[in-house]
């Protein structure tokens, strides 16, 4: 044995060890999930792909303005937004449609509601998804001029009427001219607290997203 080798210390050793036992978890209930048992799911944030999750406040305020929003009978596209997907998902009716528009191909387990996209593929969307949904929760991966511009134009595509987004403060003025949108008094917060100012932006009066 070389004595001058590097040893990991027991620290080091715990620490990997915590983190391999938590990723064969997660990739086991991955597969249980697969085979339907999606009630315990609960996928992490990749932050590769610029993810951070709502709180459990947030996403149920975002779930619950969205089920008032449209009716017993209507259609919600969550995109780039899987946390509300999964609150509205745990929270609705039978009778209203919900879809997930999500880069992350773990959310295929949610089976027809997943809809692969990428933001800068902005139009590539069923055809008559055209102007159907009745509510579109976006929610932009990256707080750029040029995903917002995009994400935009899948916006125009799939709403019929009402939009909520939430995203950085720093976005306000290009929300208003792209979309129309106004700030909320509500605002966003994650499991993990990010620096960047967030803020929820709607083309409509909102009496629950504006209650101080």
């Amino acid at each position: 044995m070389d004595d001058d080798a590097p040893q990991l210390s027991a620290h080091t050793l715990a620490a990997l060890q915590e983190f391999y036992t938590e990723q064969n978890k997660q990739e086991q209930t991955l597969i249980e999930a697969q085979q339907g048992n999606l009630k315990e799911l609960e996928i992490s944030e990749d932050w590769q792909l610029s993810q951070f999750w709502y709180n459990e406040t947030t996403a149920t305020r975002l779930a619950e303005e969205a089920l008032r929003a449209v009716g017993e009978q209507g259609s919600i596209a969550c995109l780039s937004s899987p946390t509300a997907y999964k609150k509205l998902r745990e929270l609705k009716p039978d009778s209203v449609t919900l879809k997930c528009l999500e880069y992350d191909t773990r959310f295929q387990v949610y089976g027809d509601d997943f809809l692969l996209y990428d933001y800068k593929e902005p139009l590539k969307f069923p055809k008559d998804w055209k102007n159907w949904f009745d509510l579109v929760i976006a929610d932009p991966p990256f707080l750029s001029e040029e995903c917002l511009c995009k994400t935009a134009v899948s916006i125009k595509y799939l709403a019929k009427d009402k939009i909520i987004l939430c995203t950085g403060a720093v976005m306000t003025d290009l929300a208003d001219k792209l979309l129309g949108l106004k700030p909320c008094v509500f605002q966003p917060q994650h499991t993990n607290n990010l620096q960047n100012e967030f803020r929820c932006y709607t083309n409509y009066d909102s009496q629950l997203f504006n209650k101080s």
